[in-house]
């Protein structure tokens, strides 16, 4: 009996300690399967809330350009002034509206296809061609100048819920 207590004493001296080690190994491992999980799980919820972010703030820029539009179309045709001969400052504003709509609209459409790109920036030029021609257009009639870069604003503001939704 006592070589068997000695036999089992010196396996389990040798073994007892392999065992710890392999789970703690398993252990880590895990762990670290765990963390990347993790870390992979942050990186997407970071990378969707700043695409909504920027959709938000495209949206605004949409909407301030509509409003910039009507005042230079007002600005351009009050007492005095010919339509040729818009007032500067509405102008530089709804300009500038258009820029930073173009600017955002590039950044949401970096992260997507070649199409969606395209479409994007097919859509900040119909801007720029709207905010040339409401100097020139009647306050009553600049609605209608935004026909179809509202269709097109819907598709891209359809783009953002969906990608809300995911």
């Amino acid at each position: 009996m006592a070589e068997r207590e000695v036999a089992f004493r010196a396996a389990a001296i040798t073994y007892f300690p392999m065992f710890i080690a392999a789970l703690s190994l398993i252990a880590a491992i895990y762990g670290n399967y765990l963390n990347l999980k993790s870390l992979q799980l942050v990186e997407s919820s970071l990378g969707k809330t700043e695409y909504l972010h920027t959709c938000k703030e495209i949206i605004d820029a949409y909407f301030q350009i509509k409003f910039l539009a009507t005042v230079l179309s007002e600005t351009s045709t009050e007492a005095g002034a010919t339509p040729t001969t818009p007032n500067f400052p509405a102008r530089l504003n709804a300009m500038n509206a258009v820029n930073k709509f173009a600017a955002l609209g590039t950044y949401l459409a970096n992260l997507r296809d070649a199409a969606t790109r395209e479409y994007y920036t097919h859509l900040s030029w119909k801007l720029e061609e709207i905010v040339c021609v409401a100097a020139g257009t009647p306050p009553t009639k600049v609605e209608a100048l935004f026909e179809t870069a509202d269709a097109m604003f819907a598709q891209m503001n359809d783009d953002c819920v969906r990608t809300a939704k995911q």
